[in-house]
């Protein structure tokens, strides 16, 4: 195996490496040092132009070249301070970094106990198996007595609590999806609210070898199938479809309407809510106004949707006269009241009655990532063991500035009453909360409450500028590793192309040093460097290939594997979500109090939240363009996933620099609202509410719903005062603007889709964007 520190450096001009990113299986050609193409696997059917972000990324000016730390911090002492942000950082050596970070540790845990720990490290990080931020980090924590923890994740907080209660499962309906073999060869009619956005698939949590999601969609409408896209986007779905633009956030108002015509027009299926589901009965009082004395008719969901009644009872009979998939997007439940859309559309496929036949029933998340409608592998993946958690306390992962801001409240969360802990000191390895948190002005604010903060990154990202001690890492070019995921057939060997650069580590070879400091290393390291790991991890996982007698294949020994690049596995395919349930739900019940889908949860409804009862239900939205809200913030903004990066990631690269305007992250507008406000294609645009304002570029295009713009997150957050938390982002970030609420008393979810604003030109002289720009670096005085 190639040593990480070395690799590359002696390499010829163009050598090639294998590699997985998020966005596809690739190799990486590298001169001197540094990537300058990367080649996609030649077995990828529709390659993401994301990896194109890869070139010049190990070398780019924002790396963080050797540990630092704030110059504050180190001058005083840990404690609170409004520095974060703005501060002078110190380099320092490792040795000194160590010593510093393993004394604050010991001292918090200590003195505050180790609940005042707080381990966030939420994001995508890097794939792979080993050097996956997060385990190193949680293992790293656990070992040392523990940490309060998040749960869940920002773009499935609602799901991830709703549909356990639903459906008893919640990443069941990702990893075991209708294949899209199934869906192209079975459905007639997909029904999507939220589209199917080719953009989206383009990415893999862990990597990808293929994406087939626009030849799966090609095949079905060659066959005569028919998709209705519900988005105010067009191009949430690519090609042929049929567009119906209604107001965001509507959704389930226009679900509770499908729901009303196939129960007034006797087109449910009775015999499947009776056999399969529980509570129908007072769905349907409810449809009917029995409970509340509003009836759900088109009429009613035209009111608040904008869609013509008659388009409504025409979709629910279509709906009904052939084979159906309703599909819900992930970003539907990624607003206030999220865990209704996922109810509400599971309720209407029950009512058709096609739950587990071949290309009917209910999907999420189609169009969210690349893993719904992807064959799942049968085999355990090669998972670093990371221990038990000796703290219990926990929060949901959108609650961090909550956590910050009031230790000792208590707030609701699934039936329970929790506890904010006093967190001093936090963790963060592996993620970028300024893309994936709502509120910066909140968020900023909350990070000056600890007394320490510790990141881990290769980047000068906002979250390393936030930091008190700044921990430098190593990229995936710059290590060995092992890539697979639980929905792609290939484990790859992913094969360090870069020497490390400056003075960046592994995180593994940083938590080892810091655990041997502590007094536990060779517990965490069980003995073993990186590369032994390796192995071991391997071996693992080989035995439970060469155990299944029908695999595909015997994988080889770990050096063949690791000449060849990549070894295949058995996939499970023509996989039809819930099959095994609808064939026998005797013997296969759903993980639910019932063993049935709860249309009605008794538990939920005994909770007594005005937020969320115990059916799916029709609240209206506070940031829509039904609200009072909308007179004095007239556009509602979409805040969606970029097509040019995944989420915040290698926001310097040629694919997402090549989209940005002027320097500036791209907002679309609806020609007719740009021309009221004198806005033109390529304008420099300011936008903003009562909470914050960001520039961004104007594009004008007619394929969005009047009223409604779109701007992506993902724009790395640029103050124009680094001192200032309300400070306007020159960069446009859109999570300026967007509330810092959770979804309901039950989950808690992220909020961050939707957002009322006003757009402005924006005639001032452009500030320049140093989003990219390290901080200063003073050198350690003797």
């Amino acid at each position: 195996m190639t040593d990480p520190a070395e690799a590359g450096g002696g390499a010829l001009p163009g050598a090639r490496f294998s590699q997985m990113a998020h966005w596809g299986m690739y190799s990486a050609e590298v001169r001197d040092g540094e990537v300058v193409a990367a080649h996609p696997f030649a077995g990828d059917s529709d390659p993401s132009p994301i990896l194109q972000n890869i070139p010049g990324s190990v070398r780019h000016r924002s790396r963080i070249a050797g540990p630092a730390i704030r110059r504050g911090w180190l001058e005083h002492g840990p404690g609170p301070s409004s520095d974060r942000g703005s501060d002078e950082y110190v380099a320092v050596s490792w040795d000194e970094l160590t010593e510093l970070l393993a004394t604050e540790l010991k001292r918090v845990a200590e003195r505050h106990g180790n609940r005042a720990i707080f381990g966030g490290s939420y994001g995508w990080s890097a794939p792979g198996r080993f050097h996956h931020a997060q385990s190193q980090v949680h293992r790293f924590l656990k070992m040392f007595g523990g940490y309060t923890r998040s749960v869940h994740s920002y773009s499935l907080g609602a799901t991830g609590v709703i549909m356990p209660r639903v459906v008893g499962a919640h990443w069941k309906l990702f990893a075991r999806s209708t294949n899209w073999d199934v869906i192209a060869r079975e459905t007639d009619l997909l029904v999507s609210f939220g589209g199917v956005p080719l953009k989206n698939t383009g990415v893999n949590d862990g990597g990808t070898s293929d994406h087939p999601t626009r030849s799966a969609l090609d095949r079905m409408r060659e066959r005569g199938g028919r998709i209705v896209s519900i988005s105010p986007l067009r191009d949430d779905v690519h090609g042929e479809h049929e567009w119906l633009a209604p107001r965001p956030g509507s959704d389930v108002a226009i679900m509770l309407a499908l729901a009303y015509v196939l129960a007034r027009e006797d087109l449910a299926d009775r015999g499947f809510l009776d056999r399969y589901c529980t509570g129908y009965d007072k769905f349907e009082d409810y449809l009917f106004g029995r409970t509340d004395g509003v009836v759900k008719t088109p009429e009613w969901a035209a009111d608040l949707s904008g869609l013509p009644a008659g388009t409504l009872v025409d979709l629910a009979r279509r709906m009904a006269s052939g084979r159906t998939l309703i599909s819900v997007t992930w970003s539907l439940q990624r607003v206030r009241h999220g865990e209704q859309a996922p109810w509400a559309g599971i309720t209407l496929a029950a009512m058709l009655g096609q739950i587990g036949i071949p290309g009917g029933g209910f999907g999420h998340g189609y169009g969210s990532m690349n893993e719904p409608g992807r064959a799942p592998v049968p085999y355990p993946l090669p998972t670093l063991f990371q221990g038990n958690n000796e703290v219990d306390d926990f929060i949901p992962v959108a609650a961090i500035s909550d956590l910050l801001l009031h230790p000792g409240e208590e707030f609701d969360y699934d039936g329970r009453r929790l506890t904010f802990p006093d967190t001093r000191l936090v963790y963060w390895a592996g993620g970028n909360p300024f893309h994936h948190h709502q509120h910066l002005a909140r968020l900023r604010r909350a990070l000056t409450r600890p007394d320490t903060i510790v990141v881990h990154d290769p980047y000068w990202t906002q979250m390393a500028k936030h930091a008190d001690i700044v921990v430098p890492s190593t990229t995936a070019l710059e290590r060995d590793d092992l890539s697979c995921t639980r929905n792609d057939p290939l484990l790859v060997a992913m094969q360090a192309a870069t020497p490390r650069f400056a003075g960046a580590r592994d995180d593994y070879d940083t938590f080892s040093a810091l655990a041997h400091r502590l007094g536990f290393g060779e517990r965490f390291t069980e003995g073993r460097t990186s590369a032994e790991w390796l192995e071991h991890l391997y071996a693992q996982w080989r035995g439970y290939v060469l155990a299944d007698d029908r695999r595909i294949e015997d994988p080889p020994p770990f050096a063949e594997f690791w000449r060849r690049g990549h070894v295949r596995m058995r996939t499970e395919d023509d996989l039809t979500l819930f099959e095994e349930f609808r064939a026998d739900p005797e013997n296969n019940p759903l993980r639910t109090p019932s063993g049935r889908i709860e249309i009605f949860s008794a538990d939920i409804d005994s909770f007594g939240y005005d937020d969320c009862g115990g059916h799916p239900t029709w609240y209206e939205p506070e940031e829509w363009l039904g609200s009072e809200r909308a007179q004095q913030f007239p556009l509602h903004l979409i805040a969606n996933q970029p097509k040019s990066r995944l989420h915040s990631q290698l926001d310097h690269g040629a694919t997402s620099q090549k989209s940005k305007i002027h320097g500036r992250e791209p907002i679309r507008i609806h020609p007719g609202d740009a021309a009221g406000r004198g806005i033109s294609h390529g304008d420099v645009v300011r936008v903003h509410n009562d909470r914050g304002s960001c520039l961004a570029g104007a594009v004008l295009d007619d394929g969005l719903l009047r009223g409604v713009v779109q701007l992506a997150t993902g724009a790395w957050y640029d103050p124009l005062d680094p001192a200032d938390p309300d400070s306007m982002c020159v960069h446009g970030n859109p999570n300026v603007l967007t509330p810092d609420t959770g979804t309901s008393s039950l989950a808690q979810g992220c909020t961050g889709q939707h957002v009322l604003v006003e757009i402005e030109r924006f005639d001032g002289e452009l500030p320049p964007v140093r989003a990219y720009d390290p901080p200063t670096i003073l050198p350690r005085r003797p």
